[in-house]
């Protein structure tokens, strides 16, 4: 495998920079560096052994869909549908692990801040054009009319 040879030569250079770094910085950064490149090549090695599963997600709106979609495309997965799928569903054929551990847990980062920007924005938006503050909890129950 390429990869992996390319990966061990990279962790060669890095044990060596590590043992002579000069100041306690170099040496981190080369120690944290050696770390990831070891944890990727244990990734690397641990995902050969698990087969790919069709996966289908299915997502809330279609700024939900827009970053998966983008997420995926940037990992190297193909995102697709199937005819007559809603918009929102998107379906990968992944190592399950593996998407777990980057693809998905990225995007519920992002979907969160995505989340929390757009109340932010609604909230404002509520509190300037509109002068309310738009609280559905404080409703009052009256019945209708009879």
């Amino acid at each position: 495998m390429a990869g992996d040879k390319e990966i061990r030569e990279k962790l060669a250079k890095l044990e060596a920079l590590f043992a002579r770094g000069a100041t306690a910085g170099e040496r981190a950064a080369a120690g944290a560096a050696r770390d990831r490149l070891q944890a990727k090549l244990a990734f690397e090695l641990e995902a050969d052994d698990e087969p790919e599963t069709e996966m289908q997600y299915s997502l809330p709106d279609v700024w939900s869909v827009r970053i998966f979609v983008a997420l995926c495309r940037k990992h190297g997965i193909h995102p697709y549908r199937y005819p007559r799928q809603r918009r929102t569903t998107v379906m990968v054929r992944v190592r399950q692990s593996r998407f777990e551990r980057t693809v998905a847990g990225e995007f519920r980062m992002l979907h969160r801040e995505l989340t929390a920007y757009f109340n932010e924005t609604v909230e404002h938006l509520i509190a300037d054009a509109m002068r309310s503050d738009g609280d559905d909890e404080t409703l009052e129950h009256n019945q209708l009319p009879g």
